[in-house]
């Protein structure tokens, strides 16, 4: 059963829940072998399969205030958004990509869960106590950058995204939502910047979240890579 997230979208512009996506740890990132936990102090987001499935565990979350609620400047107007609609699947045309969205939520030591590979390659993930595409604030979206079979994950070409690229988020209500990519950044895993990525935005965003830096002689990704992406007007 996927742990409930007493935090899940607290107001029409909470896109976190306090104290536990605010210091978000998962699993260390394997490579040519079994996945180990990340210990590190700093906040990370690693979500690469390793060569043999299994759950990967995470030291529980610190809790951390929440950031402020983001707000219009005086005088303007938030950007519009989408009602409320659980994500289906995601489309990105220009790197090939159409994955169905399975929902996840949290571990009961309180990391967030990831999408297990049996060995075939997995689903990105949507987290579901963030808000649904197209919701005010970001939605985050997590998919692994390798396989145990092989393979590349079905996010191992996020870095071939370039600004104006678009992608769709099917949803359960029939809509659509598209967004439009602004940027990529690659961050160490010890040097994540929580309230940069999980934050609460004005309009709506989406975050895709996968594993980078690959180091050879740990068999370990050293890094996270985040694609930041808004809601097309």
């Amino acid at each position: 059963m996927t742990p409930k997230n007493p935090g899940h979208r607290a107001g029409p512009l909470a896109s976190t829940a306090a104290g536990v996506l605010l210091l978000l740890t998962l699993a260390g990132c394997g490579g040519g072998s079994a996945a180990t936990p990340d210990a590190g102090s700093a906040p990370s987001a690693s979500v690469s399969a390793s060569a043999a499935p299994g759950t990967p565990s995470a030291p529980p979350p610190a809790s951390v205030p929440a950031p402020a609620p983001a707000a219009a400047p005086p005088g303007q107007q938030l950007p519009s958004v989408m009602a409320a609609s659980a994500p289906v699947t995601l489309t990105i045309p220009s790197i090939s990509v159409r994955t169905d969205l399975i929902h996840l939520g949290l571990e009961e030591n309180g990391s967030l869960q990831v999408p297990q590979d049996d060995g075939n390659g997995a689903p990105a993930s949507w987290y579901d106590g963030s808000p649904t595409p197209g919701e005010r604030g970001p939605s985050v979206l997590l998919g692994h950058v390798n396989s145990p079979n092989g393979r590349g994950g079905v996010f191992a070409d996020l870095r071939k995204l370039t600004p104006g690229a678009e992608m769709t988020v099917s949803r359960a209500d029939g809509s659509t939502a598209v967004f439009i990519v602004d940027r990529g950044e690659l961050y160490p895993k010890d040097e994540f910047p929580t309230l940069k990525v999980y934050g609460n935005t004005p309009g709506s965003e989406l975050r895709l979240i996968t594993c980078d830096g690959y180091d050879a002689a740990t068999g370990e990704f050293d890094d996270n890579y985040v694609i930041y992406a808004t809601l097309k007007a």
